[in-house]
């Protein structure tokens, strides 16, 4: 116990501990890099809440086992993600593996309905992401894309290089 009042312990030991284990996140980015909390992929997805998850578990700690065992466990996310990103790179299938292909929704001013269905996005949504981008009409719209990170693309003007949609993935 740091305080012998019960109230003032808790309070002490849960700001202390959550201090320490931000701390230790941010050292740990600082070695592997910014990119490991993107979410580039799904396993980037699930390393960010699980490293949520880590720090409220060392932050409710009432030991130094409690507390340094989401730690050590953090390091060993922070070496996974690197390692998998390390693949992603060396292995087109590894790449394949972890990686989700983003999806066209729209092509030329036409929502694509089975990539809507397939997908799970609305009309209403896409809509909502055509406003956000300052789309004025549908026939400004050259491609909508659903990232591989469950971002939305609108891509609208006069022209569209074709490379911009290059392994993007048509529905059907």
């Amino acid at each position: 116990m740091i305080f012998s009042n019960i109230a003032a312990d808790v309070a002490a030991r849960g700001i202390l501990l959550s201090g320490v284990a931000l701390v230790w996140v941010i050292i740990l980015v600082r070695v592997v890099g910014l990119r490991s909390l993107s979410k580039m992929t799904p396993f980037d997805f699930v390393m960010t809440v699980a490293l949520g998850s880590l720090v409220a578990a060392a932050s409710q700690a009432d030991s130094w086992i409690k507390f340094s065992q989401p730690l050590v466990a953090m390091a060993g996310l922070f070496a996974l993600q690197w390692l998998a990103a390390r693949l992603r790179k060396s292995s087109s299938r590894f790449e394949k593996l972890v990686q989700n292909q983003p999806l066209l929704l729209m092509r030329d001013g036409v929502m694509l309905h089975d990539a809507l269905r397939q997908s799970r996005v609305t009309e209403t949504d896409l809509i909502a992401k055509l406003r956000e981008a300052n789309v004025l009409d549908f026939s400004e719209v050259r491609a909508v894309v659903l990232e591989s990170t469950g971002d939305v693309s609108v891509l609208h003007g006069q022209h569209l290089d074709e490379q911009l949609i290059e392994g993007v993935r048509r529905a059907g």
